[in-house]
């Protein structure tokens, strides 16, 4: 098939767009503008049902909706769009909306970029003890992009929220200083947007690094979702499965951390094709996705999809809250939906699909997820553990949040038992003082 990019400039050229209305454009345009929009021939012609595009959580999970900016944002963007301005108005206008969105949740900028030697290794993060992040500057776009992307700022060229780096070298000499590292993840943006031979140079790299401490290796993309045909019919597509191959034959666990965010994604031959192929190099492929509003928050889709991963050699890993970032106001889910919502589709499935974690946020702290409800002495409460904290020992603890109906994120939620903070807040002070 051949790939055909769309974004804000030409997406008119997609003969479907015809069928929308004009004020449905324009809202493409108006959002589009703000948060990042780009598409392809794949997710045009082999996922959207143009039938029922409205309705249709691929359309809506690609293109922009009008619901992502608050209406007094969306209603001055459209203002400024109507009245000719030159560009680079139009971009001081969307950096001004942009910065209210939270471009950097979680502390990302301010506590999770490490330093080797004194500088600051801009495309690293590290901030569980076992694992750290590489964001390589060649991996910085996707083949399309989410609507709920919470790592929008690496794609509006507001350069000073991007992460993105080239020097493997550094990160090889990071780890060797830090050796309770021992999960290196290549994320994005999408690394598997980079050409083969890119890729092979840096996997090499790292397998011939001879890094005792480093025992797996993570490619975190939405390609299989997005562009299975990276790895069919791209020309370079052998090179990546044979880089894929050269990191499994050296003896280190390769982990595809593959985006998938409904199971009309996993229906198509090519993403089939694609999954076998990945498989075939010796790779394990596990899922992961948001739980999103409009696209997936029914406990059906969560349990048919997880089933079909598991059908095609897949392991379900987690489910994630919306971050608190971008559009999170549209896609979000309460804490208390979401935990019924994952408790269904969990009872509804057989062990083996059970693998998956969640719900799950990705907050300051850490990776903290909601095990349950339950009532003590006539106060519900949340129950709630870290799957992974900035203190490895935090992990695996049970403590209790108040329960609320509204809450939608962690910093929303309040302790409860009368307890005046969370376990862990002291510590987490400490560490930001220091």
């Amino acid at each position: 098939m051949k790939y055909s990019i769309y974004a804000l400039h030409n997406y008119r050229q997609i003969p479907q767009i015809a069928q929308l209305s004009e004020e449905d454009q324009f809202s493409i345009e108006v959002v589009g503008t703000v948060l990042p929009f780009k598409t392809n021939s794949y997710v045009v012609n082999e996922l959207i049902d143009w039938d029922n595009y409205k309705e249709d959580p691929i359309f809506i999970l690609n293109f922009p909706q009008k619901g992502m900016l608050e209406e007094e944002d969306f209603n001055h963007m459209a203002k400024v769009l109507k009245s000719g301005a030159d560009k680079a108005s139009i971009k001081l206008e969307a950096n001004k909306i942009r910065e209210k969105l939270n471009p950097h949740p979680a502390g990302q900028l301010e506590y999770n970029v490490p330093e080797l030697n004194g500088v600051k290794l801009t495309g690293v993060q590290h901030k569980y003890t076992e694992t750290a992040l590489f964001f390589p500057a060649q991996g910085q776009t996707c083949h399309a992009f989410c609507t709920f992307c919470f790592r929008w700022p690496q794609f509006t060229n507001m350069d000073e929220m991007k992460f993105a780096m080239k020097e493997i070298d550094y990160v090889i000499d990071y780890l060797r200083e830090h050796p309770e590292v021992t999960d290196l993840l290549i994320t994005g943006g999408d690394p598997m947007v980079m050409k083969g031979k890119v890729l092979d140079e840096y996997l090499s790299a790292l397998v011939n690094a001879n890094l005792p401490n480093l025992k797996n290796i993570r490619i975190g993309s939405k390609t299989l979702g997005f562009w299975p045909y990276r790895y069919l019919t791209d020309a370079d597509a052998d090179v990546v499965l044979d880089a894929f191959k050269k990191v499994t034959d050296a003896g280190l666990s390769l982990a595809f951390m593959a985006h998938f965010n409904h199971y009309r994604e996993l229906e198509t031959e090519a993403v089939q094709q694609a999954i076998k192929k990945i498989r075939a190099t010796g790779a394990q492929i596990r899922t992961q996705s948001p739980l999103l509003n409009h696209i997936n928050a029914n406990p059906e889709v969560w349990s048919t999809m997880w089933q079909k991963q598991v059908e095609l050699g897949l392991i379900p890993y987690y489910m994630f809250m919306a971050r608190d970032t971008g559009a999170q106001k549209y896609f979000g889910v309460s804490l208390a939906d979401a935990w019924e919502i994952f408790q269904k589709a969990y009872t509804s499935v057989s062990g083996i699909c059970r693998t998956v974690r969640g719900p799950s946020m990705s907050c300051t702290p850490g990776k903290v997820r909601v095990v349950g409800v339950t009532e003590v002495k006539g106060e519900k409460a949340f129950v709630l553990e870290f799957i992974q904290g900035r203190n490895s020992d935090w992990a695996a603890r049970p403590f209790f949040a108040k329960y609320d109906t509204k809450a939608v994120w962690m910093d929303e939620l309040k302790p409860a038992f009368n307890q005046p903070e969370f376990f862990f807040e002291e510590e987490l002070s400490d560490m930001f003082l220091s």
